[in-house]
């Protein structure tokens, strides 16, 4: 290429670049008249006004509560040394405003009571982040990046901020270090060692949306980022994703979503279901080589999806809850097909498996026929057991388990084929065939793992037009997989708010007066309901 044509080049790169800018001034200067139309402020001059608020907070003061309100796209996480799981942040969309959280709920699992923490200086609202817990120094939770949006969910801004909570100090303190990644949500984070990892997430400006597949590393002991290079086909951006770490200390990373512009205003989502393991390659002196290996998957795979609730257990094994599927009506509508169904992941082997719960035992003959799994926290999970275990729950699987809620009903399992001759069969093994109880569908809820004990809690569903956040909690023994035990009953009360229709703001999710007007949650972003938190 000759020296006129390198020019030419350069040109064109300013050319675009300036470009660029001037779209986004001019999208600026028209996201702030339609602001002041709205009456609503910038978006930093909204999250500085929580910061300020927060600063009242002159001690720590945790007081006895109830359990936290509707909210989805939060973080769940289980005390490193007490019977407790720490609630933070999330969100919440009643169809005309959106809530935002920075609320810290400590739910005393043996007792069964809430509390809320209050403290000073706490991380600003958000949702969509990252949390991770670790026993370093009595116990932290670690906090990167995630998202806030404004109440008319005309403005979103991305974080970058990385925090930390001292458990035994019972303080939080904000990490300003050097070279951390930019500013996104829908990233992921996990701890291994004394580092943490984070991979993918999504940053979107004006409509401009920005998928990543980088990967950083944040050293525990001195407090410093590093972004790495891995070798090897790395996946491609995307956020959402389930990302665990072995025993032996390779990552994992399965699925997750993006979406990319066909033509000019239409964009085509994209939900992936590939693997990869990354993990390191060398270690020269100090320095740490890493490298990306696709992975072969096996066994029974989810359908594809997203939105997925997973959490990591003991026996190098991920269970994964839920997620949605939007399914194309037409050229400009989209349905989502939510999920309730259980999936255990061998994360050495890349092998799934779906659970089958078979409920409680009601006689001992029962006992005798179905074989239980033993999942110890310190013995690998005996995938055959509950592969048999599947086998023998089969013709159960083929009834149909209708659920309603009040709010919408949900059919799980196929329909039955039975002909009226099989009426007498079918009546014979009734109580063999009886289906344990199913949360309801849902996306972007919380699972975590808790001394065996498996625990769900919130997420949201869209039931027409509306959008429905849920606030229960759910529990199921990980060595037993017999049913899920209801803590907290899903509530069927939510309001909602049309912002188009003045006749529908005192009406609830089944068409009546609602009694939860107060109740503070918030929803993601219309665009980014499939950016998983």
């Amino acid at each position: 290429m000759g020296k006129k044509d390198k020019k030419k080049d350069k040109k064109k790169g300013k050319g675009a670049e300036k470009t660029a800018i001037k779209t986004e001034k001019k999208a600026a200067l028209k996201l702030k008249k339609e602001l002041a139309l709205k009456g609503e402020d910038d978006i930093e001059q909204l999250i500085a006004k929580f910061q300020e608020d927060d600063k009242k907070h002159q001690e720590v003061v945790e007081e006895k509560c109830g359990p936290p309100t509707l909210r989805s796209s939060l973080s769940v996480l289980p005390h490193p040394e007490k019977d407790e799981l720490l609630f933070f942040g999330g969100e919440y969309f009643n169809g005309s405003k959106t809530f935002m959280y920075n609320e810290f709920y400590i739910y005393n699992i043996k007792k069964n009571q809430w509390s809320l923490l209050h403290c000073p200086n706490s991380p600003p609202p958000r949702c969509a982040h990252q949390a991770v817990v670790v026993s370093h120094g009595g116990g932290q939770i670690w906090i990167f990046g995630g998202e806030f949006a404004s109440p008319t969910r005309s403005q979103f801004y991305h974080y970058r901020d990385l925090w930390v909570y001292h458990l035994s100090q019972r303080r939080w303190e904000q990490i300003k270090a050097t070279h951390s990644p930019s500013s996104r949500s829908g990233h992921r984070m996990i701890a291994h060692k004394k580092q943490l990892i984070l991979f993918g997430g999504f940053h979107e400006t004006y409509g401009d949306c920005k998928y990543y597949n980088d990967v950083y590393v944040f050293n525990l002991e001195n407090y410093q980022w590093k972004k790495i290079e891995p070798v090897g086909n790395a996946p491609s951006p995307r956020s959402g994703c389930q990302m665990a770490v072995t025993s032996e200390g390779k990552v994992v990373i399965y699925g997750g979503y993006s979406r990319q512009k066909v033509k000019k205003e239409l964009e085509q989502g994209t939900i992936h279901t590939d693997m990869f393991i990354l993990q390191t390659e060398v270690k020269d002196g100090s320095n740490e080589k890493w490298k990306w290996i696709q992975v072969k998957q096996s066994g029974i795979k989810p359908s594809p999806r997203c939105g997925f609730a997973f959490a990591s257990a003991p026996g190098n094994r991920l269970f994964a809850f839920g997620g949605v599927y939007d399914e194309e009506e037409n050229d400009e509508m989209l349905v989502g097909k939510f999920y309730n169904d259980l999936f255990m992941l061998d994360l050495e082997k890349g092998r799934w498996l779906p659970i089958e719960l078979h409920g409680k035992k009601e006689s001992e003959k029962k006992s005798r026929r179905r074989q239980k799994v033993s999942a110890g926290d310190d013995d690998t999970a005996d995938i055959e057991k509950i592969e048999n275990l599947n086998i023998e729950e089969e013709k159960c699987s083929e009834t149909q388990s209708v659920s309603d809620d009040g709010v919408f009903t949900v059919t799980i399992g196929a329909a039955s084929t039975s002909k009226p001759d099989d009426d007498k069969f079918e009546e014979e093994n009734n109580e063999d065939c009886k289906k344990p109880f199913l949360p309801l569908p849902r996306m972007n809820a919380c699972l975590v793992v808790k001394h065996g004990i498996l625990y769900l809690f919130g997420g949201m569903y869209e039931s027409g037009d509306k959008r429905i956040t849920l606030a229960d909690l759910y529990s199921l023994d990980i060595h037993k997989l017999d049913e899920w035990h209801t803590i907290i009953p899903p509530s069927l009360t939510q309001e909602w708010l049309d912002s188009e229709s003045e006749e529908s703001e005192n009406e609830g999710v089944c068409g009546k007066e609602s009694d939860d007007d107060d109740d503070d949650e918030t929803g993601e972003s219309e665009e980014s309901d499939m950016e998983v938190s």
